[in-house]
């Protein structure tokens, strides 16, 4: 037998995933993180679900990685030290940024500007500059670039990023300078811009090389460190890294290329809902991730995550393709307060963290959290994860107290239930984001909901959005590890042309297409995907000529057949998007910015788990009956052990469903159903709305 492994380091846990790829039975390991060495908690990870399945470490085939170096170096400001070469006259292109400023009206007095990553003392200018349009304007005084690097070595710089003017078109002066960097520098990480951002916009292709620079010793290190010690512990298999858009790359790539890794962690999740919608008939759907601190949401269209071109980390936002996630600080962790200026109940963004967590966790905490809320209403039992976890219901109480003393809503049990609708409410936000705003009507979509805590306000988000059914996948806990294992090995070649459509033939396109192709297809083979198992896919951003900003659109490669007819159906692409997100089209001459291809390796074979057929009966799986609070009363709801659940068991509302990673609450007037999947499909057993509970699993 040979086994796949999914590892995926969060802030608190450590997921472990191992599944058997003939079976696709899974044996999963949860443990604290480490982050003074995150592969400590990798490695004992893997010894423990090793030890659970049975298996020997050189039995694993192949080890997924999502990770979160990368993200906290950025967001605890512990990057390396960056220096950054510019051409002459652009010193401070960092400083100048963008003009915009977060907040509401008057935000610029009350907002902090970050610092830059690379500090303006770090960053130097050399002569020599290259066109727009490719060309030599000025030639590289190789003497002043030694010079001017002379300095920075005096510097203490850990890191080096070169962006010249117009590199993107002509990238032989950049390269020039890191081949002096590499003899006057020996031993510093140099990140070239042509390499990390090869397109248009100086100050955006310049923050993304000098973060990839900030974050490269740590992820390089990091990674090498990792790989050192799976092959000590007699792992034989490769190590693959989970990139921000969903796809892997090979350790050696992650660590040249870490700014592609600043979203690993959520695009593992995204990746993850994708196989389990999948085995479950579902090709359309919005992902629903909350854990303790913050909820993550995304929106996946024919199994095919809806990617971004930015990626934003705290302050940062950076060029680089990644899964169009929206996050919101609401999570079991989330506090609840009262403002004396408003005395209106809200819930969040303050969390209560791991430590010391909601009062019910009788560790010191004493603020009201929602994970205290769902105690107080009877929604989590007293005991978790087989016992391991206690819940002191009387310290949720007290905590919740202070929100009804504070407010006129009466009962503990009446604050509790306006702070779950509180924060029901502002995920509802996040998830209108990626849908309504994007002009999609979330009734046309499933809702897969995982996370520590999602399950137990999925049920409430499916009402609001009208997506149903809501899909509880196995174990939600560690979905994402079980993303990191089931995705594929992913490349990207991109170029800027900036050309109107009537200076393009299909032809001329043509040939850059393939030419960009090659290139992608190329780093895959180096991994041993033959090219018969790859699969291209081609995109391009354009505008209306004269626009200040593009729309990615797909490009149909077949359109480009010799009729003439690619890029006519390129242009009313466009349009279609555009209509959509705005609502209107122009006769302004379209404009393509960039293009890219991407190359996909072959999606993993491992066979889906089936459970045994169930009558439809779950009785066999209820544990105790307890009191619960909806809508205002308490009710008897059953309490179900998922694991005893079989297929085609139907668990009626109101109930829970526990396991050994988190809980399902199942409201008054919904059902569950278990998939042979594994999965819970929930759905309202009222009369559904017209024209939109009408579809069907594929």
């Amino acid at each position: 037998m040979t086994y796949r492994l999914g590892v995926d380091v969060g802030g608190t846990f450590t997921d472990i995933l191992l599944i058997d790829e003939e079976t696709g039975e899974t044996h999963r390991a949860k443990t604290s993180s480490t982050p003074e060495d995150q592969s400590v908690g990798v490695l004992r990870g893997i010894e423990r679900a090793c030890a659970a399945a049975g298996v020997t470490m050189d039995e694993i085939s192949e080890v997924f990685h999502g990770t979160t170096v990368a993200t906290n170096a950025i967001l605890e400001g512990k990057g390396a030290r960056v220096g950054l070469v510019t051409t002459d006259g652009f010193r401070q292109v960092l400083q100048i940024a963008r003009s915009f400023v977060p907040g509401g009206l008057a935000g610029w007095i009350i907002w902090p500007k970050p610092e830059p990553l690379a500090a303006l003392e770090d960053t130097v200018e050399v002569v020599g500059r290259i066109g727009a349009d490719g060309s030599v304007v000025t030639e590289l005084d190789e003497d002043d670039v030694r010079r001017k690097l002379g300095v920075l070595a005096t510097q203490g710089i850990e890191a080096l990023s070169i962006s010249l003017i117009n590199a993107y078109a002509n990238p032989d002066h950049e390269r020039r300078v890191g081949e002096i960097a590499a003899e006057l520098l020996p031993g510093i990480a140099v990140s070239l811009s042509s390499s990390v951002l090869p397109e248009l916009r100086e100050y955006e292709r310049t923050i993304t090389t000098v973060a990839n620079a900030a974050v490269q010793p740590q992820v390089k290190k990091y990674v090498a460190n990792l790989e050192s010690q799976l092959v000590d512990a007699g792992v034989d298999g490769k190590l693959c890294i989970l990139r921000s858009d969903g796809g892997l790359v090979s350790a050696g790539v992650a660590s040249d290329n870490p700014v592609n890794l600043l979203l690993s962690g959520p695009a593992g999740g995204v990746t993850g809902a994708t196989w389990v919608a999948e085995q479950a008939g579902f090709r359309d759907f919005l992902t629903f991730d909350m854990g303790g601190t913050s909820t993550d949401v995304a929106l996946v269209q024919d199994l095919t995550p809806r990617v971004g071109r930015e990626t934003t980390v705290g302050d940062l936002k950076v060029r680089a393709t990644s899964v169009d996630v929206r996050t919101v600080g609401a999570g079991g962790g989330s506090i609840a307060h009262v403002p004396e200026l408003t005395q209106a109940l809200r819930v969040g963004p303050q969390s209560a963290g791991a430590s010391p967590g909601p009062a019910a966790y009788a560790a010191g905490g004493t603020e009201p959290t929602v994970t205290d809320a769902n105690v107080v209403l009877g929604y989590l039992p007293t005991d978790l994860a087989g016992g391991e976890i206690t819940l002191d219901r009387e310290a949720a109480r007290a905590a919740v107290k202070s929100i009804a003393d504070a407010t006129a809503l009466g009962s503990v049990e009446a604050a509790a239930a306006g702070m779950i609708d509180i924060v029901n409410e502002n995920m509802f936000g996040a998830l209108r984001l990626v849908s309504v705003q994007q002009g999609f009507d979330p009734r046309d979509f499933a809702l897969v909901a995982f996370g520590g805590a999602g399950p137990l306000h999925a049920n409430a988000l499916g009402r609001l959005t009208g997506a149903w059914p809501v899909i509880i996948p196995p174990s939600p806990g560690v979905l994402c590890a079980y993303g990191d294992a089931t995705t594929n090995l992913r490349d990207e070649s991109v170029r800027t042309l900036v050309r109107r459509f009537d200076e393009l033939s299909d032809d001329s396109l043509l040939e850059i297409l393939q030419e960009l192709g090659a290139a992608s297809r190329e780093t895959l083979a180096k991994e041993g995907v033959a090219e018969a198992d790859q699969r291209l896919v081609y995109s391009a951003d354009l505008r209306y000529h004269g626009q200040g900003f593009e729309i990615p659109v797909t490009i149909d490669i077949d359109s480009f057949d010799g009729s003439g007819a690619g890029i006519a159906a390129l242009r009313a692409a466009f349009d279609v998007e555009h209509e959509r997100l705005f609502s209107f089209v122009l006769d302004n001459e379209h404009e393509l910015v960039t293009v890219r291809a991407t190359a996909n390796g072959p999606r993993p074979e491992v066979a889906a788990p089936v459970l045994e057929d169930g009558d439809g009966d779950p009785a066999a799986a209820l544990v105790e009956r307890s009191a619960v609070w909806v809508e205002g009363a308490e009710v008897e709801a059953g309490i179900y052990d998922r694991a005893r659940l079989r297929a085609g068991d139907v668990v009626a509302g109101p109930a829970i469903v526990t396991e050994m990673d988190s809980t399902t609450l199942v409201l008054p007037g919904h059902a569950a159903t278990v998939h042979p999947s594994g999965s819970l499909l929930i759905r309202p057993t009222d009369p559904p709305t017209p024209g939109h509970d009408d579809r069907k699993e594929n």
